[in-house]
């Protein structure tokens, strides 16, 4: 899809019933134009029938970090200054990414918005969503950029001695950019964003957006972006100290983790999801509350489980899914997350999470 179909394609998705006229002037181009765009489209398959008729079925846009994560392991102990032998590997990762291919897993439909460079990472990048599904489409290409990359060294031990990250480029994603997809964005089920968006963009998206906003805080500094725009919020996702640095609360039991929800529910944030680790998950709206403990698991990485447990949050939204059951989602997203070798199990789908939430239904 060229970018000008894009950009038709978005302002029709936002006004379906828009008139050619309408569009032509919008683009500052004819109408005869305006036509052979919207031909284009519907031989594309992005337009469906006369009238505008878009295809069936909801779709979630990630609006956030994808990483080409390059990692290094000696075979031995780190002799510093000097070449040691050991294992590289070179992988995707982000946040914004995992949490795409996690939905992808679950039989979501998605867009990737997101920034990429001129180098061979990029083409890693659009290759590896590609074959995932991840629509990469409308995507920014920054001229001369450098894709993002996370760059570390391991001892023998897989503990990790030293690390890069070169992530300027996501300074790029500025409310300009996601003002050209707003039509797309206003159309989607669901926005998912992570903090490692700019500030600016952030903001942009909770003051613009008209779908339901879902927010992975990332970490504690990047979260102190997502505390000006809390209010606008539909659904925070923070893990305990992302959770505690927000609210000003420190979580040690259930009660505590009720009082920070309060807090942060006081904002005028609709729902929140406390990632707890090993003791669970604690969930919150105006309503109720409720907390489920960790389901059983056989565990082999915890790098992947937040954002396959973000990922279920958007999964169980499109499903219709009440707060208990939503938490009962993310729970069990997180436990087939963490008994794969890496940060991305390619078993978790919508029929293993429904599963384990009948077998954490069946325990309590």
């Amino acid at each position: 899809m060229t970018q000008r179909e894009q950009q038709i394609l978005d302002w029709i998705t936002e006004d379906p019933m828009i008139s050619q006229e309408a569009l032509a002037e919008r683009a500052g181009i004819t109408r005869s134009s305006v036509a052979v765009h919207i031909s284009n489209l519907m031989k594309k398959g992005h337009i469906v029938g006369r009238g505008y008729i878009l295809p069936a079925g909801g779709y979630v846009v990630v609006a956030g970090a994808v990483n080409v994560d390059i990692g290094g392991q000696s075979a031995g102990p780190l002799v510093g200054r000097d070449s040691n032998p050991g294992k590289v590997t070179v992988s995707m990762g982000g946040v914004g990414r995992n949490i795409a291919h996690n939905l992808r897993l679950l039989g979501v439909k998605v867009s990737l918005l997101t920034a990429l460079g001129e180098d061979p990472h990029a083409g890693q990048v659009m290759d590896s969503c590609e074959r995932l599904g991840i629509d990469l489409s409308r995507a920014l290409h920054v001229p001369g950029g450098t894709t993002s990359t996370y760059l570390f060294l391991s001892d023998e031990t897989g503990d990790m001695a030293l690390a890069v990250s070169d992530m300027g480029i996501y300074e790029e994603l500025t409310p300009a950019y996601f003002a050209r997809h707003q039509g797309y964005l206003n159309g989607a089920s669901l926005v998912v964003a992570d903090a490692n968006l700019p500030a600016g963009a952030l903001a942009y998206l909770a003051d613009h957006c008209t779908a339901p906003l879902l927010v992975d805080p990332v970490s504690t500094v990047k979260a102190e972006k997502v505390r000006p725009i809390l209010g606008k919020l539909h659904t925070l996702k923070p893990n305990r100290m992302e959770a505690e640095s927000l609210s000003g609360m420190k979580i040690t039991d259930r009660a505590s983790a009720r009082r920070a929800a309060e807090k942060l529910l006081e904002t005028g944030l609709e729902r929140v999801f406390i990632s707890l680790g090993e003791e669970g998950v604690f969930a919150a709206d105006h309503q109720r509350d409720v907390w489920f403990p960790c389901c059983p698991a056989q565990m082999h990485s915890a790098t992947g489980a937040g954002d396959a447990f973000a990922a279920a949050l958007g999964w169980a939204f499109l499903e219709g899914k009440d707060l208990a059951d939503s938490a009962r989602a993310a729970n069990a997203a997180a436990a087939i997350a963490v008994e794969g070798e890496k940060t991305i199990n390619p078993a978790l789908s919508a029929d293993a999470v429904q599963q384990r939430m009948q077998e954490q239904e069946e325990r309590i």
